[in-house]
């Protein structure tokens, strides 16, 4: 006999769910929405490398990927700086070194240190699932794990903000109190 598949798209929790209808049996099979919808951040990832793909095909002279190198990585990173929220003070600032300064000052706007390493770690990604090799990743050439090293270090002085890395705490030995029998 024929077999007959609908689909219901109103359920938004499982948007696909077939029906399958013999003359025998019916049967319904729901397919999850985790399988088939990417997760944020290959969401995320798919979008970064969209954009970096656009700034090399606008990049003038035009840029193949295969001869791109960690300078264009380091000449797109500055290039978004543009578009960045965070406040980062001059050396010359009265705010500088402040991480909640009282007031405004013309300091520039620039990309968080965390959102470009982000970034960078997803494009390294994709760059090795759109058949790069590891080796040639110039999103993990040296001079990018620098620049990112220079950022996070000025960002932390500029806003008064540490980033060291916190001693890891070793769990205290409990302390056994011993009463001697002659005093109470």
């Amino acid at each position: 006999m024929d077999s007959v598949q609908e689909q219901d798209s109103s359920n938004s929790e499982n948007p696909s769910i077939n029906i399958n209808t013999n003359s025998n049996t019916t049967s319904v099979v729901a397919t999850s929405s985790s399988a088939s919808t990417p997760s944020r951040y290959e969401n995320q990832k798919r979008r970064d490398w969209n954009t970096f793909g656009q700034y090399l095909k606008n990049h003038r002279p035009p840029l193949s990927l295969s001869r791109c190198s960690g300078a264009h990585v380091l000449e797109f990173l500055r290039y978004l700086d543009q578009f960045g929220k965070t406040k980062v003070h001059n050396q010359i600032c009265p705010f500088f070194g402040h991480p909640n300064p009282p007031a405004p000052c013309p300091c520039p706007l620039r990309q968080a240190w965390g959102s470009l390493d982000a970034l960078i770690g997803r494009l390294r990604a994709a760059f090795e699932e759109h058949g790069g090799k590891p080796e040639a990743n110039p999103f993990g050439a040296r001079a990018v794990r620098l620049f990112l090293r220079e950022v996070r270090d000025s960002q932390a002085k500029a806003r008064g903000v540490s980033y060291e890395k916190k001693k890891r705490k070793r769990p205290e030995q409990q302390k056994v109190i011993s009463l001697s029998p002659g005093a109470s």
